[in-house]
């Protein structure tokens, strides 16, 4: 399993099941400071290009944008090239 380095992928609850799962699931962390390597950062930076170009008139009216968009929106983007990009 590929991940970010979010609190939530560290934190002791996600150690400890990992550790009891270790034969079955391997976690590879990506990069520090290379949201280029990750899919969903692309997806949630277009998300926010696109939602945040439109005005809101409260936070319900924009809640309800952003979980239609997510819902909805099918991002084009072939995650052969984020796992398999050179470093160099």
């Amino acid at each position: 399993m590929v991940v970010d380095r979010t609190t939530q992928h560290r934190s002791k609850m996600v150690k400890k099941y990992l550790q009891r799962n270790m034969e079955t699931i391997k976690l590879e962390y990506f990069p520090v400071g290379s949201p280029e390597f990750n899919a969903i950062k692309e997806c949630w930076r277009q998300g926010k290009c696109n939602m945040l170009s439109g005005c809101y008139s409260s936070l319900l009216y924009l809640k309800k944008a952003i979980s239609h968009y997510y819902r909805t929106k099918r991002f084009n983007l072939d995650i052969k090239k984020y796992l398999f990009r050179s470093t160099n």
